[in-house]
């Protein structure tokens, strides 16, 4: 009996120390993004389509095009590489759509305020779900548009109308054909986080891409031409070509810098929201 009431009164030699609790840095967020990013199954079927779109479009529109080659003045305004490259325009609704339930999942399940307990600032979150989202695209989507790029060619080269990747602005169009996915995925990822609704996030997303040109294009005289190159989509469009229309297109550059304008200010407001409003 005493030994039993010593044994209880002792205090035991070793206690177990804990860990105090981490500061939470940028670094830290975008490895916990990082995470979350490549164990979502809808991350990779995301990516996948936007890869199969790209080489699987650009293949078929480099053998619909082989099969009917331009004639005379068509042929001397005839862009090989936009041809290949097609499929951008498709992808670009698989990465913008994966922008969007990148965080509209999280406020489906409520794990955003767990999210939101780890990260109490709230922004380094939206931040490192951008980089992550902006790098995981990029990095998928180069390949993609490069592998397209030679498939398309070596179609159009039978009908000599192929063009060398060391052609001006055509090493330009495959890499701006990368960027142009990635910043689509960024402005998906700011309506999602400013609608925090999946289905608003995707119709607003459909709206100005593709809504928003067909609409302009009911315009009268100049005004589609005039106004339609400063839409998001044509503006952005831009850079995936290797020789642009001028009276239809803005430069390659400063195209894709507008686009990024309109993504940036939708994840401005996506940032404020995020900030004042609750989960």
């Amino acid at each position: 009996m005493t030994t039993r009431t010593q044994d209880q009164g002792r205090v035991p030699a070793t206690v177990p120390a804990y860990p105090r609790p981490q500061k939470v840095t940028q670094a830290r967020v975008l490895r916990s993004e990082w995470t979350k990013l490549r164990t979502q199954p809808s991350v990779r079927w995301a990516l996948l389509s936007a890869v199969i779109l790209v080489i699987g479009f650009g293949v078929g529109y480099s053998l619909l095009r082989a099969a009917r080659p331009p004639r005379g003045a068509a042929a001397a305004a005839f862009d090989p590489a936009s041809v290949s490259l097609a499929g951008v325009q498709l992808a670009q609704i698989a990465a913008g759509v994966l922008g969007v339930l990148l965080i509209t999942s999280e406020y489906a399940t409520g794990l955003i305020r767990a999210t939101f307990t780890a990260v109490p600032r709230r922004l380094p979150i939206l931040w490192g779900k951008a980089a992550t989202l902006a790098a995981a695209t990029a990095a998928v989507s180069l390949p993609a548009a490069l592998a397209a790029f030679v498939a398309g060619q070596a179609i159009l080269r039978r009908h000599h109308l192929a063009v060398p990747l060391s052609h001006p602005g055509v090493a330009r169009a495959v890499l701006g054909s990368a960027l142009y996915l990635a910043v689509a995925g960024l402005l998906g990822l700011g309506l999602g986080a400013l609608l925090r609704s999946t289905a608003g996030g995707i119709s607003a997303l459909f709206g100005l891409l593709f809504a928003v040109p067909i609409a302009v294009g009911f315009l009268p005289g100049t005004w589609p031409a005039d106004a339609g190159k400063f839409l998001p989509a044509p503006a952005g469009q831009a850079v995936t070509t290797a020789a642009p229309d001028p009276a239809s297109s803005l430069p390659p550059w400063a195209g894709f810098g507008l686009f990024c304008a309109y993504a940036a200010a939708v994840l401005g407001l996506a940032a404020i929201r995020m900030r004042r409003g609750d989960a």
